[in-house]
């Protein structure tokens, strides 16, 4: 017995010391000693637009600032909305749309999902557009009027999120095919009920993930990104309205750390102070003598300009002065990231 015990463990050992003792050649590093192959060639006339790049790496311009000087950055401060679903109705400028933190690929079919399932069918669904319209519907409330809806899917402001806003259509019963699509809702309060129901069961169905593969850019490309130009400042481009990028940025200075000093929405100008959280503890005399209280001084502008049909947003010194590409980045990207 004491044999059998003895072998028993010497079989264990060998097992968890790893297979070299067995004989077999541990391969679990053999992904460090891969090497790039030969991009497959596709016979003319075939299309090759299905063969791609599994993983395909980014080009870096070569006025990158990366290739320059680069320092580790400090991780941003996680967002309550970052490890929860958040569903919110917003209105401006008298549109109305739904936002939630979910990619519009994986927003796309739940919307379906909502509308087949509260009977309201889709005639029409363009993924490319980010459209889906549905069949005319009639309402016991209204024994007059068919009525029908567009649904409009595009990218938040906010990073990885789906704004969703609807059009409400009416007609005359038997006359719908002569009914066109209007610029606002026929009826303001039943295009608020839609997206009140919309916007409701998508936040109880929050742990539905399913992604739609053919609609990976549904809606068109993102509504704000960070410009880097090769000879002048970087800055954040967004293709929204005055009003809303301004509201956008203020927002989002508030939340990415920035403390207003001032604005002049008439010069268009952000006056604030953005200083980094250090984990340096202050020293003894620090303690005793150091006011907790500090008189915090402007030392950055934020700048939003309209130009074309775009809001470019820049950040400056104080005095207006420019700043180095890297510095300007760290600061643009900030607000990016918190812009909603």
């Amino acid at each position: 017995m004491k044999r059998l015990i003895s072998a028993l463990n010497i079989v264990v050992i060998l097992s968890l010391t790893g297979c070299g003792w067995l004989g077999l050649r541990d391969r679990s590093d053999d992904y460090l000693l891969a090497e790039e192959t030969a991009v497959t060639v596709v016979p003319q006339g075939m299309d090759k637009d299905v063969l791609g790049q599994i993983y395909p790496i980014p080009e870096i311009p070569v006025a990158s600032v990366e290739l320059v000087e680069f320092d580790v950055p400090r991780p941003q401060p996680a967002s309550v909305n970052t490890f929860e679903q958040s569903v919110k109705i917003q209105s401006l400028e008298g549109r109305r749309w739904v936002l939630i933190n979910v990619p519009p690929s994986e927003i796309w079919p739940r919307v379906r999902n909502v509308l087949n399932r509260s009977g309201v069918p889709a005639a029409l669904a363009d993924g490319s557009e980010g459209i889906i319209e549905t069949v005319w519907v009639k309402f016991n409330s209204d024994e007059e009027n068919s009525h029908r809806f567009r649904f409009q899917i595009s990218p938040g402001v906010q990073l990885d999120s789906a704004e969703i806003s609807a059009v409400h259509n009416q007609a005359p019963r038997a006359e719908e095919d002569q009914a066109q699509w209007p610029q606002t809702s026929d009826d303001d309060q039943r295009e608020k009920d839609m997206l009140s129901l919309l916007a409701s069961d998508l936040a109880a169905s929050a742990d539905s993930a399913s992604v739609s593969l053919l609609a990976q850019n549904i809606g068109g490309e993102a509504k704000v990104e960070v410009v880097i130009p090769e000879i002048s400042d970087p800055f954040v481009m967004a293709k929204l309205s005055f009003d809303r990028t301004w509201a956008s940025t203020l927002y989002s200075a508030d939340r990415g750390g920035f403390a207003i000093i001032d604005q002049n929405r008439s010069e268009a100008v952000i006056y604030v102070n953005y200083t980094p959280e250090t984990t340096e503890e202050p020293g003894f005399f620090a303690r005793w003598f150091g006011g907790s209280d500090k008189i915090l001084e402007v030392n950055y502008r934020i700048l939003v300009q309209t130009v074309g049909a775009n809001v470019e947003i820049r950040i400056v010194g104080a005095e207006g002065q420019g700043l180095n590409k890297a510095e300007t980045l760290r600061l643009l990207k900030i607000l990016r990231s918190n812009m909603s």
